[in-house]
């Protein structure tokens, strides 16, 4: 235990003796070079056109169908044919009572068979094409090669190792902090 407590003054009392010094002197440049980089500068070209373009619509529509015959026409027919189909039925004092019994059924028949043979609406829908402009655009890009100045590098020699220091303009000489330790 007591070599430890004298280990670790001995230890306190040199790193109480260790110490350090810093201070700046300045390195004289011995060149100072203009630095440039490379740049590629895009610009956008847009190029645009119109265009016309088939456009297929579809529009709601009907048509009639045609009838074949007149509601009067057919009622007078099925009277008709019903008439003379009652008068061959028909015997004796009947004949009359059947045809004028066939001739109305006749009548009533025909009526029944023109208003079924009436035009009606058939919907369906209609397809036509229409022609639309429609613009379409491009963008493309325009490279140019700039080269950009960056800056002056500037170099010096401090106790034969190489000194570096880039600034926007040329330095005369370049600050070094140097530091001793003991």
């Amino acid at each position: 235990m007591k070599k430890i407590f004298i280990f670790l003054t001995l230890v306190g009392i040199s790193a109480l003796q260790a110490q350090s010094q810093s201070y700046t002197t300045y390195v004289k440049v011995t060149s100072s070079v203009p630095e440039y980089e490379n740049v590629i500068e895009r610009t956008p070209i847009q190029e645009c056109w119109n265009e016309q373009v088939p456009v297929t619509r579809y529009q709601d529509s009907y048509r009639q169908t045609p009838h074949r015959q007149d509601d009067t026409a057919a009622a007078v027919i099925g009277g008709v044919a019903g008439g003379i189909l009652g008068h061959q039925i028909g015997k004796g004092r009947g004949k009359d009572v059947a045809t004028i019994s066939g001739a109305i059924l006749g009548t009533l028949a025909g009526q029944n068979m023109a208003v079924n043979n009436q035009p009606h609406r058939q919907n369906y829908q209609q397809a036509y094409t229409t022609y639309e402009t429609k613009r379409h655009c491009t963008t493309h890009y325009r490279e140019n090669h700039v080269r950009n100045f960056s800056g002056y590098k500037n170099v010096g020699y401090f106790r034969g190792k190489k000194i570096v220091k880039y600034s926007d303009h040329r330095l005369s000489r370049i600050p070094v902090t140097v530091t001793i330790s003991y």
